[in-house]
């Protein structure tokens, strides 16, 4: 790939990425009113559903790719000092409860949906990481990866972010330490276990990589990213728009309220395993619903399970392990989210 921002000498790729930075906070800033302007020439009632649900989709589409994008810059950076071959090393060799934790604060650092975290779990394994930990890094990289904080933080504020942030690895360390302890690996298929016996290849050194070097590292992990979920952010916000422009209160408060009965966030955990989408995709969903009074931690534990237990997720780790170690997973991680959904909803009433 050609390295775009390494033909501009001297101080430019700043300049550059300084018009970049400029141009992003502007569009952000212009997204409300831009959006209200945009219904209001529109040949409808601005008070309609149809009105409502356009203006959520019209204003929450940029702004999640807005936020996205920068994050994924971010990210596409700070990628170019820490390489996959690296983060394998380093959590190869470390004590149970030390390398759970290591893995799951690696896994928010990764903006990985659930499907494409297999593949580095498998790369973990190889490594002869245990698999309780690699099992951490696996709920971490799609539950609370730094796409899920960055859009909890600019919906619902710090305190939603944090406190989501900490049940989260909470869930990926515990469930990671309870698989880990059973002793499942007989349960790995046979081909995973042949990798283990292989090595791993060295990691590159990318220290001495100019700046040039990683603005074009950010850009490109931007269309790589962005470029394969924006569509799944597209349905996530139309469907988010949906339920905010045409679902029935009363409906909504019925099944995720706050005088729906005890079993509502198990029921959501169920409802949420047949789906797929990312953080970013869910996000919207989760707004939209909090937005018509469903209770915050009935709709986390919904949105937790949609990125943490989707179904194709389940359909490719059936490739790399048995049944009963998938079950095994699956019941663990669902009983962490039902947990957090409840702690939730006691102390965000």
């Amino acid at each position: 790939m050609k390295h775009v921002l390494l033909q501009f000498p001297g101080r430019r790729p700043y300049l550059f990425l300084s018009i970049v930075v400029l141009v992003w906070f502007g569009l952000y800033q212009l997204l409300l009113p831009l959006s209200e302007i945009l219904v209001a020439t529109l040949p409808i009632d601005r008070a309609s559903h149809l009105a409502g649900a356009l203006q959520f989709f019209i204003y929450d589409t940029p702004k999640v790719l807005l936020l996205l994008t920068g994050i994924v810059f971010i990210m596409g950076m700070i990628h170019t000092y820490i390489s996959p071959e690296r983060t394998r090393a380093l959590l190869a060799g470390r004590r149970l409860g030390m390398g759970n934790t290591l893995a799951a604060i690696l896994g928010v650092f990764t903006p990985f949906c659930s499907c494409s975290a297999v593949p580095l779990f498998i790369g973990f394994l190889q490594a002869g990481v245990p698999l309780g930990v690699t099992f951490s890094f696996l709920i971490a990289a799609p539950m609370v990866n730094e796409v899920a904080l960055a859009l909890l933080f600019a919906m619902f504020g710090w305190k939603i972010a944090g406190l989501y942030l900490l049940l989260g690895l909470s869930v990926a360390i515990i469930a990671g330490l309870v698989i880990g302890r059973m002793g499942m690996e007989r349960y790995l298929e046979e081909w995973v276990r042949a990798l283990q016996n292989t090595q791993t290849a060295a990691a590159p050194d990318q220290a001495g990589l100019a700046w040039g070097d990683r603005f074009d590292s950010g850009f490109s992990h931007v269309r790589e990213i962005v470029g394969n979920v924006w569509l799944y952010i597209m349905i996530g916000i139309a469907l988010g728009a949906l339920i905010h422009g045409y679902v029935p209160e009363d409906f909504m408060v019925s099944i995720m309220g706050k005088d729906a009965p005890w079993w509502s966030v198990p029921a959501a955990v169920l409802l949420g395993v047949p789906m797929y989408t990312n953080a970013a995709g869910v996000i919207p969903i989760v707004e939209a619903l909090i937005g018509k009074g469903a209770e915050l931690g009935t709709v986390l534990a919904f949105m937790m399970s949609v990125i943490a237990l989707s179904a194709p997720e389940m359909i490719i780790l059936r490739k790399v392990l048995k049944p009963a170690l998938i079950v095994t997973f699956a019941a663990v991680v669902a009983l962490g989210i039902v947990m957090v959904g409840y702690v939730f909803n006691f102390m965000m009433p």
